[in-house]
């Protein structure tokens, strides 16, 4: 089968084209993922509904949570079916669907339960507009890219995606302080240049091949992905006594059931001719580390902006002064060296990935990840701004150094008619580690609150004069209202105390004190500490891992088909493939006539793959 068509552009302006696209496109798609967590108080405020209310903290996660679940969940269905039926043609079908989310969502009617409910509703539609344009996006760019210089260009894109999320935080401050439905606005303008310089830009280089849809492995993966995040996102809410939801029967039944259905579908996948989730390609080394390091760095980084947005507009900032209304905006600024790492790092590291091999750099990027969680574990929690600063630079510059050598040696390790499925399996391993990383260190977090912050709650409100009946009770309220109201901008103090009516008869000086900007940081800075530890300790255990299983994947291999091999036309099914091109040492990827065996440095290819 042809690689490639011979009449379409496929170097000099158009990769060039393909990437600037792309980049737009994925910013907007991740952007979009965090813009609404800082905004969250103004679209709560405008739609009239108090988002930390018992009833409604669902909705709240929902907001959070909804649009990662169903990326996780649909990315390897849409980049499938971009092999099938044209990757240009879903990814500017992906623009269109997200950007009328946008202005859907834009245009909320409703006030109250409704009114969140229409949002979540779209912003799941938003969330499927993304999962088109997120694995097609990094297929386009490997079509359009030479191998030498893949990692450049990958690491550019997936650079710009991961620092995206940090731009929402700012982002999201900035536009919410002006108009809510502005935080959905924003896209639209972006999304109609897009999609119109996508349709008239963009063109298929790969040949599509129609193949059967694979209905058994696609509802099975939807169902048992979409269960068990959904479990997990429930599990981060308080049941019955117990601080969190985890053993709640439905979360537990959400879990069981979920992981049965993965199972079978992966039993499904090796059964089929047309599979959904092709399990040969794990054949290959270097996918198959590709992917794990990346599931154990995302889960290690995924959960990140949330522990410091929260530290920083929590404690940090109020105790230097800041009012809690506006410290998730401040706490989006002082991420920013963070942002920075992965803009720097980026780049370069896919640059020198391409001359060097990846492994090295993947590597590192894990190494410095870890080295820096260590660092934010041995911090104060009231700490230096200049060292808090290095350090979440440091950790910038590890995910960076990471994420594009690692983004392209998966996508280069594949036959070029798979990478549409490839990539959205690399999206699927990436998106499902943010989603378990943020339920895995919300719950650290609170169980570790839970087992310390009752009894500091119950005597610093007692000792400012709340009755001990009433601070009994107040401090043992499931902590995710607190954590989530230090996230959101709210007073906790207030929020805690309000419906109760007690400050109304205290003494001015007491109201005071407990709703300043110090009795909350000074109160809760021990037993918050106590959870950082606890989260900060998995995350540089899982960013060491993944740099054992990163050094696992071998030297630099290209799956490079070249046109006179594609031109031969289709090979039967079951033969080795002979165009697996293994560059030793970080050379450039060898001439046909000097090809790697099958196999060879321990890498081998799928006996079953189709051309």
């Amino acid at each position: 089968m042809r690689e490639k068509r011979a009449d379409m552009p496929t170097g000099g302006l158009y990769k060039w084209v393909a990437l600037s696209n792309t980049t737009l496109s994925i910013t907007m798609a991740t952007i979009d993922a965090s813009i609404v967590i800082i905004a969250m108080p103004a679209i709560f405020r405008g739609i009239h509904l108090d988002p930390l209310a018992p009833a409604n903290v669902t909705y709240l996660l929902w907001m959070i949570m909804g649009y990662l679940l169903v990326t996780a969940v649909l990315v390897v269905t849409l980049g499938r079916l971009g092999d099938m039926f044209g990757r240009v043609r879903i990814y500017n079908l992906g623009f269109v669907v997200f950007t009328l989310a946008s202005i859907a969502l834009s245009l909320d009617p409703f006030t109250g339960p409704s009114g969140a409910i229409w949002l979540i509703g779209w912003r799941l539609v938003q969330a499927f507009g993304g999962a088109m344009l997120m694995p097609t996006a990094a297929a386009i760019l490997t079509d359009a890219f030479p191998a030498r210089q893949r990692g450049m260009a990958l690491g550019i894109n997936q650079i710009a995606g991961i620092a995206g999320q940090f731009i929402g935080l700012l982002l999201g401050g900035l536009l919410a302080a002006w108009d809510w439905r502005a935080v959905f606005w924003v896209n639209v303008p972006i999304g109609v240049v897009g999609t119109l310089w996508s349709y008239r830009s963009l063109r298929e280089i790969a040949t599509t091949r129609r193949a059967r849809i694979d209905w058994a492995g696609n509802i099975t993966f939807a169902l048992g992905a979409g269960l068990l995040l959904a479990a997990i996102t429930h599990g981060i809410q308080p049941y019955g006594g117990h601080s969190t939801g985890w053993t709640s029967p439905w979360v537990i039944a959400g879990l069981a059931s979920g992981a049965a259905l993965l199972v079978m579908f992966c039993v499904i996948e090796t059964k089929i001719a047309e599979p959904m989730f092709r399990m040969s390609l794990f054949k290959i080394r270097a996918f198959a580390a590709g992917n794990a390091a990346s599931l154990l760095g995302s889960t290690a980084r995924g959960g990140l902006q949330f522990m410091l947005v929260i530290w920083l507009a929590g404690i940090w900032l109020p105790l230097h002064g800041y009012n809690f209304a506006v410290t998730p905006l401040w706490a989006g600024i002082y991420m920013l060296p963070l942002t920075t790492g992965f803009l720097l790092a980026g780049p370069i590291s896919g640059y020198l990935s391409d001359r060097y091999g990846p492994r090295p750099f993947a590597t590192a990027g894990l190494l410095v990840a870890a080295a820096a969680f260590c660092g934010l574990m041995l911090l104060p929690v009231d700490f230096p701004f200049w060292v808090f600063a290095l350090l979440i630079f440091g950790n910038g510059i590890g995910s960076g150094l990471f994420a594009s050598p690692n983004t392209s040696a998966i996508m280069s390790s594949v036959p070029a008619h798979h990478r549409g499925s490839a990539s959205g399996m690399r999206s699927t391993f990436q998106n499902s580690g943010m989603a378990l990383s943020i339920g895995i260190f919300f719950s650290l977090m609170i169980v570790g609150l839970a087992t310390t912050l009752p009894r500091a709650l119950a005597a610093g409100l007692h000792a400012q004069g709340v009755p001990l009946a009433t601070a009994n009770q107040v401090s043992h309220l499931p902590p995710v209202s607190t954590v989530f109201a230090a996230l959101l901008g709210y007073n906790p103090v207030q929020h805690l105390l309000g419906p109760s009516g007690v400050l109304a008869t205290l003494p001015a000086h007491n109201v005071a004190v407990l709703t300043g900007t110090q009795f909350f940081p000074h109160l809760i800075s021990g037993p918050f500490h106590h959870g950082l530890i606890i989260v900060f300790t998995a995350a540089a255990l899982m960013s060491l891992v993944g740099a054992s299983v990163s050094l696992l994947r071998g030297g630099q291999f290209y799956y490079d088909a070249p046109e006179a091999a594609g031109a031969a036309g289709p090979r039967p099914r079951g033969t080795a493939t002979p165009s697996a091109i293994r560059a030793p040492n970080g050379s450039s990827p060898r001439s046909p006539s000097h090809r790697g065996a099958p196999g060879r440095g321990g890498q081998p290819l799928p006996a079953d793959t189709e051309m």
